[in-house]
């Protein structure tokens, strides 16, 4: 597999996460990103033993786009922090089912996560183990034709499957999600991590770093 590194220093590494490659090992055996990622460090910098990588967040396997591993403790927690006072910023594309009423809107809702199942739900916020999901979104064009829309997306919570979930709960599934949609069948899904904004571990600097997916299938509405 060929890693696009998009930035790296002496304290981080921002790559683009390939669709349908696991964050970390799972019960598949697949290869995965944080272990794709130590061999690139390793064979780089000709390093000896093992390579320390921290993992400060994740994206859903079948997702694509930014992400920001640590290459040492002190970022790996700072980092952490980031996202523990939501300093750290995901903002995300997705191509979903027809036409959204509002160009902008926000979703408010209580999630509940089915381990079993690795599922998760809108329920009501009295419901035991519900936690609260927020996002915005903004219509940035429709496609009459696929009768598709292409929606920006800035989370505020970091909650199992969330932005799919939301989505189809409001009638607007995500093209191509397997688990929670209704157009796309065995298609790629059209989610993708494309902008992520965090404060430098030790330069203390705002960093923004973008990914963009191939206009190829569906994703070719970014063209239109």
């Amino acid at each position: 597999m060929n890693l696009n590194v998009i930035y790296e220093d002496n304290h981080i590494i921002v790559v683009e996460k390939i669709p349908n490659v696991p964050v970390q090992k799972d019960s598949s055996e697949d290869m995965d990103m944080l272990s794709l990622v130590k061999n690139y460090i390793k064979e780089k910098y000709n390093k000896p033993g093992n390579v320390y990588l921290g993992l400060v967040h994740r994206l859903d396997r079948p997702v694509g786009g930014v992400i920001v591993f640590a290459k040492t403790s002190k970022a790996a927690s700072r980092l952490s922090n980031q996202v523990r006072e939501k300093i750290f910023k995901k903002e995300y594309l997705a191509v979903v089912d027809g036409k959204l009423e509002k160009t902008k809107g926000t979703l408010e809702n209580y999630l509940y996560k089915d381990v079993k199942k690795n599922t998760s739900y809108v329920v009501d916020k009295n419901e035991k183990q519900a936690k609260f999901a927020k996002l915005d979104y903004e219509v940035l064009k429709y496609d009459e034709k696929e009768n598709a829309s292409l929606l920006k997306i800035n989370l505020h919570t970091g909650r199992h499957h969330q932005i799919r979930v939301q989505l189809s709960n409001i009638g607007h599934s995500i093209y191509g999600d397997q688990r929670y949609g209704k157009i796309g069948k065995n298609k790629q899904i059209a989610l993708w991590a494309y902008k992520l904004t965090i404060i430098h571990p030790t330069k203390k600097e705002k960093m923004e770093f973008v990914s963009i997916p191939k206009k190829i299938g569906v994703w070719k509405i970014l063209e239109k």
